[in-house]
C-alpha cells in the first residue's frame, strides 16, 4: 500500500498553532488505559479519562491530528446521516431518543471544550447549510428541517432565494440551515485537545506506531516499532481511515476513500462578502457530496471525493477547482494556494461502529462526515465506559467485527463511481448560456 499523503501540504498545517511536545515512547510503561490513535476520538478519550483520574497513555504513528482529524474540512455538524424519525425506527423509542439527544449535542461539546480549555482554535458558530441539488432532495431537506424544528432546534428550511442569499450562489434548488453547527481549524482543535489532555495528566507519544497487541489474563501489552511497550487492562483503538491490520479484519469493515480539498488564496473583503456572507459551513445532498466554507483568513475551501489512490500531481484536484469556478464565477482565475487530502472511513450502514472483540479491547471506527463533533463526543462516552464499566454509557451498541462481503470489489466499485464524479465535476453541470 502506498504511503499516505503527508499532512504538511494542507492549509491547516500552515496555519495551526505550534504542537505540544509528544516524544516517542522510549521505555516500557503501565497505565490504566492505552489509546491507539491521536485523532479527535483518541484525544477526547484521553482527555476525559485523565479528568476522571484514570491514567492513560496515547500512542500515535505520526503526531496528534496527523490523520483525518487534521485534514478534514473543519465542519462541526451535529447529528448523523439519519433523521430523528429514522433513528427511532432503527433503535426503538428508548435507545432512539437517547441517541437523538447524543448526536444532537455533539457540536455543543466541541465549542464547549474550546472555551473550557482556552484553546487557540480559530472557530465560528454560524450554522450549517445543506443544499438540495434535485427536486426530490428539496422535499428531503424540508422534512429534515421540520423534524429538528419540532425538537426545538434552531433550524429553518430555505427556499431557492433564501438559500441563494446565504450561499452566494443559485446552484441549489433549496436547502436548510442548522444553527447548532459551525466551523473550526481542525488541526488547531486536535492540537488543543492534545494540550488539554497533557495538562490533565495524560501521556501522549507521537512517532510511536503500534505493531502488536497481546493479551495475558486481564492485561494487554501494546508494542511499538521502537520496542517500548504499554501494559494496561483497557485499550481503545481509534484509527478510523488510517486503520491497518492491527485488529484482524477491522480494515475490511469499512471503505476508505480519499477526501480532497482545495483552498484559494485569501479573498478580498468585497469578493469574500459575496460568498457565504454569514459564515455558514456547507455540504450538499449529493451521494458523493461537495462541501465548502470560508476559513478564518477568507479563503474559500472546496472539498469532495478524489482518486481512491494517493494523488500524483495537481491534476488530481482539478475537478474541485472547476467546481469553484462554476459555483462562484467571480472566483474564476483566483489562484489556489493549497491542495491536500485524507482518508475517511465509511461503514455499510453509515453509522459509527463500536467493537469489543476481546475483553478490555474497545474499537471505534466510522465518521461519515461528522467526525469533528461525533468523534469528540464518542471519546467522552468511551472514557465514561472505561472509567465505570457501564456499557450503557456508550451511545451506540457494541457490534461484532463483520467484514464487508467482497471488500476488494466494493473498493473497485466505489473507485469507479468516484472516477465518474471527477469527470463530471461532482455532477455539477455547466450553466446554459
Amino acid at each position: 500500500m502506498a504511503e499516505p499523503f503527508p499532512l504538511a501540504p494542507s492549509l491547516w498545517f500552515a496555519t495551526a498553532p505550534a504542537a505540544a511536545s509528544t516524544p516517542p515512547l522510549a521505555q516500557d510503561v503501565s497505565a490504566d488505559a492505552c489509546v491507539i490513535g491521536a485523532g479527535f476520538a483518541g484525544l477526547s478519550t484521553a482527555l476525559h479519562l485523565a479528568e476522571a483520574g484514570v491514567s492513560v497513555v496515547v500512542l500515535e504513528s505520526h503526531e496528534p491530528g496527523w490523520g483525518g482529524s487534521g485534514r478534514n474540512g473543519g465542519q462541526v455538524i451535529p447529528g448523523i446521516k439519519y433523521d430523528p424519525s429514522e433513528i427511532l425506527a432503527k433503535f426503538g423509542p428508548v435507545a432512539g431518543e437517547a441517541l437523538i439527544g447524543f448526536v444532537g449535542s455533539t457540536a455543543d461539546l466541541v465549542f464547549d471544550l474550546i472555551a473550557k480549555h482556552g484553546m487557540d482554535v480559530p472557530h465560528r458558530r454560524a450554522g450549517w447549510i445543506q443544499g438540495a441539488h434535485t427536486p426530490a432532495m428539496v422535499e428531503t431537506v424540508k422534512r429534515r428541517s421540520a423534524e429538528w424544528q419540532a425538537r426545538g432546534v434552531d433550524a429553518q428550511f430555505l427556499d431557492h432565494d433564501a438559500a441563494a442569499s446565504l450561499l452566494g450562489t443559485d446552484r441549489y434548488l433549496a436547502g436548510w440551515v442548522d444553527r447548532r453547527a459551525g466551523g473550526v481549524q481542525p488541526l488547531a482543535y486536535a492540537r488543543g485537545l492534545a494540550k488539554a489532555a497533557l495538562a490533565a495528566g495524560a501521556a501522549i507519544h507521537g512517532q510511536s506506531k503500534v505493531v502488536s497487541l497481546t493479551r495475558s489474563g486481564a492485561t494487554w501489552t501494546v508494542r511499538t516499532t521502537q520496542g517500548a511497550t504499554v501494559t494496561a487492562p483497557r485499550v481503545v483503538v481509534a484509527t478510523n481511515g488510517y486503520t491497518g491490520d492491527l485488529i484482524p479484519k477491522l480494515r475490511q469493515t469499512v471503505i476508505r476513500p480519499n477526501s480532497f480539498i482545495v483552498a484559494t488564496q485569501p479573498l478580498s473583503d468585497n469578493v469574500a462578502g459575496t460568498i457565504l456572507p454569514e459564515g455558514q459551513v456547507v455540504s450538499d445532498t449529493r451521494q458523493l457530496l461537495l462541501y465548502f466554507r470560508k476559513d478564518h483568513q477568507n479563503r474559500l475551501l472546496m472539498g469532495g471525493r478524489g482518486p481512491f489512490r494517493e494523488p500524483k500531481d495537481a491534476a488530481d484536484w482539478a475537478h474541485l477547482e472547476r467546481v469553484v469556478g462554476k459555483m462562484y464565477p467571480q472566483l474564476k482565475g483566483v489562484p489556489f494556494d493549497f491542495r491536500w487530502c485524507g482518508r475517511v472511513a465509511l461503514t455499510r450502514d453509515f453509522l459509527p461502529h463500536l467493537h469489543e472483540p476481546e475483553p478490555g479491547l474497545l474499537v471505534d471506527i466510522g465518521c461519515m462526515g461528522r467526525g469533528v463533533g461525533l468523534q469528540s463526543a464518542m471519546g467522552k462516552a468511551m472514557a465514561a465506559y472505561i472509567a465505570t464499566g457501564d456499557r450503557g454509557r456508550l451511545p451506540f451498541p457494541v457490534v461484532p467485527i463483520t467484514p464487508l462481503p467482497l471488500h476488494a470489489l466494493n473498493e473497485l466499485y466505489v473507485s469507479a463511481i468516484i472516477a465518474w464524479y471527477r469527470l463530471t465535476d461532482g455532477g455539477m453541470k455547466d450553466k446554459a448560456a
